[in-house]
């Protein structure tokens, strides 16, 4: 008998694996903070043996270095994968015995197209496949995008990602279960996935891969890839060097007069807390990313790289919970950190910054006869699917560098539900602009009676 843990890590839209038996078990494609497989595993009672990578990870630093360090385990890489530590270097069609006991080994299989070293790996029970882990190739109802290694790349990966999806489909039983580890908000992924579970026969209904010709998918995929978070670039030469193992204890607590000097030394200091309490106050020159939502996807997007960041929470939970995410894609240690309300960040006679939020019916209300500005901040393919006629569109990964482009005067600020319109407007206000964040879903723009041109 097998089994298969799903280890969701949410905020970067990804999941990892822990597969095996009664006594021993695989781990796929883990985390950085590896104590999420150690603790599974200790759950089920069983000893990883093998640390499995389906590929280079460009939007993550991967833990399979230090996992497989402090487990003992053999750590298993695609061996055209070009990394500077040592490993098991894995081909296609090798075998590794899992859990002998269970009948259980695990296959790798060659499917090229999100890189072009990239390993998937089957999992058999007696000879009998049961479970694919693909990676960041066949997702659910999707592939990984082929468009991180090298443009000049792109077209020829999309083409080998229908390749292996094809390769997928026609080696391995309808009911075998797929486990991909992007399309659940990964930017990895070329499209998100529809719904949480799917098998070989599922895709082959629905997959876009499976469906279509190569050159009608090629066409189609890269007409629809969005814009790369620009993080990226640093997580794969990180993951070929071996990451650092992490360092999770809490950061240095600043007081009122730290913040105040980093904020002037042109540090970040980000505010965690819900967009709600921080437009309702905070601190002058902070910056507002939700630790509820994708906090290291946008903050590692969006800060210079290497730039130090003090993170202010309302609890120690919050920052410690930050602190997980964020050494998942190389944030490694905050320069200082505070918990609290703005009342605790404050030197004394100081007072917090505000701004209105506010709705797209409140928008349409205030443009009636008034000049205003409308800011769009989602991203290029948002926009392409409709915009508010005479809006203004800077993607929020790009406003910081762009602020200039802003015109003068009251800035409403929207993005598709308000999280990213928060960021932005945070990053208006540092700037000393009059703005109000509108924090509704876009959908409700034309009901409000807005113009919303359309292709």
């Amino acid at each position: 008998m097998f089994f298969v843990d799903t280890i969701e890590v949410s905020g970067l839209g990804n999941r990892s694996y822990l597969a095996g038996g009664e006594r021993t078990a695989i781990a796929v494609d883990p985390p950085r903070d590896v104590d999420l497989l150690v603790a599974a595993a200790a759950r089920r009672g069983v000893r990883i043996t093998h640390v499995v990578e389906t590929h280079v990870h460009n939007d993550y630093v991967t833990g399979g270095p230090e996992l497989a360090r402090i487990t003992g385990a053999a750590y298993l890489v695609p061996a055209a994968a070009r990394v500077s530590f040592r490993r098991v270097p894995v081909h296609d069609q090798d075998r590794v015995e899992v859990d002998a006991g269970a009948g259980l080994t695990l296959r790798a299989l060659a499917t090229p197209g999100h890189t072009p070293h990239h390993t998937s790996y089957v999992l058999e029970e007696h000879g009998t496949a049961v479970a694919a882990f693909t990676g960041g190739s066949l997702l659910i109802g999707t592939v990984g995008r082929p468009d991180l290694v090298e443009p000049r790349l792109t077209e020829r990966l999309a083409r080998a990602q229908h390749a292996s999806a094809h390769r997928l489909a026609a080696e391995l039983p309808e009911e075998t279960a797929v486990l991909p580890t992007h399309g659940f908000g990964s930017f990895c992924s070329s499209a998100q996935a529809a719904g949480g579970a799917t098998t070989i026969g599922k895709e082959k209904a629905s997959n876009d891969a499976l469906t279509r010709d190569v050159d009608g998918f090629v066409a189609a995929l890269l007409a629809g890839l969005d814009d790369v978070p620009a993080y990226y670039a640093h997580m794969g030469p990180a993951n070929a060097a071996g990451p650092a193992p992490v360092d999770l204890t809490p950061p240095t607590i600043a007081d009122a007069d730290e913040i105040a000097a980093r904020l002037a030394a042109g540090e970040w200091v980000v505010d965690l807390r819900n967009r709600v309490a921080f437009a309702a106050g905070h601190v002058s020159g902070s910056f507002n990313f939700e630790a509820e939502g994708q906090l290291a996807t946008y903050l590692a997007w969006l800060i210079p790289w290497g730039r130090p960041v003090t993170l202010l929470a309302e609890s120690a939970e919050q920052l410690a919970t930050a602190q997980r995410e964020l050494v998942r894609v190389g944030i490694d240690r905050p320069a200082a950190a505070a918990t609290g309300t703005p009342s605790d960040w404050l030197r004394e006679g100081e007072a917090p910054r505000s701004f209105p939020r506010a709705t797209f019916a409140d928008l349409a209300d205030r443009r009636r006869g008034r000049d205003v500005v409308v800011l769009d901040v989602r991203r290029d393919a948002e926009r392409g699917d409709g915009h508010v006629e005479g809006s203004l569109h800077v993607p929020v990964h790009l406003l910081h560098q762009r602020l200039d482009e802003v015109p003068d005067g009251e800035v409403w600020v929207h993005c598709a539900g308000g999280m990213r319109a928060a960021i932005a407007a945070s990053l208006l206000d540092a700037a000393g602009r009059h703005v109000l964040a509108v924090d509704d879903a876009f959908d409700a723009a034309e009901r409000a009676g807005l113009v919303v041109r359309r292709p």
